[in-house]
């Protein structure tokens, strides 16, 4: 597995090695014994799995406060996404600060977002499916969202996009109070 640092300390690009021939490829999208090798220490214990029927659909910017806090390994499964994820730990150095990529199920590229992040994406391409890892279950207790266009995320098709009733109507960055911690 390739593990790249991105600008943001904890936020990782992971690309899996993939095993390919005349049928296809075998890829290892997770292994903990391998993480923990280069630091990662993660437990994951749901697994998501969505699909957007529509090019420009937008999912996010979402969080789960603590105690339900997640963190998410996330991956393309088909189609192609471009994954966004914002700093919202307090006392962070790059705090309001975004990063993102395209995941797409052609690069194999996953993004490990660690607790503390907002987290969202645009489709790319219709029929996307992304899957997703998370480190807590579900929480509707915890569960928030920010305004996808408040937080000065540079997204990559001028499209109204296609969103929820939730992410339409969600707080603005400006308003948002973290209940995020540095260490979390």
């Amino acid at each position: 597995m390739k593990i790249e640092e991105t600008p943001i300390e904890g936020l990782v690009v992971i690309t899996p090695v993939r095993h390919g021939d005349a049928r296809g490829f075998f890829s290892e999208s997770w292994n903990r014994d391998r993480m923990l090798a280069h630091g990662i220490d993660v437990e994951f214990v749901q697994d998501n799995h969505s699909v957007s029927a529509q090019a420009g659909t937008l999912r996010g910017m979402h969080f789960q406060a603590p105690p339900h806090g997640q963190a998410k390994l996330v991956r393309c499964g088909r189609g192609a996404l471009y994954d966004v994820a914002v700093d919202v730990r307090v006392g962070s150095p790059s705090y309001g600060a975004w990063f993102g990529i395209e995941l797409s199920a052609e690069n194999g590229k996953q993004l490990l977002v660690p607790e503390g992040f907002l987290h969202g994406f645009m489709t790319l391409t219709d029929d996307t499916e992304i899957v997703y890892k998370c480190s807590d279950f579900y929480s509707a207790d915890a569960d928030g969202s920010v305004l996808w266009s408040s937080c000065g995320i540079e997204w990559p098709m001028s499209v109204d996009p296609v969103l929820s009733a939730k992410d339409e109507q969600a707080i603005a960055m400006k308003d948002f109070v973290s209940p995020f911690g540095k260490s979390a």
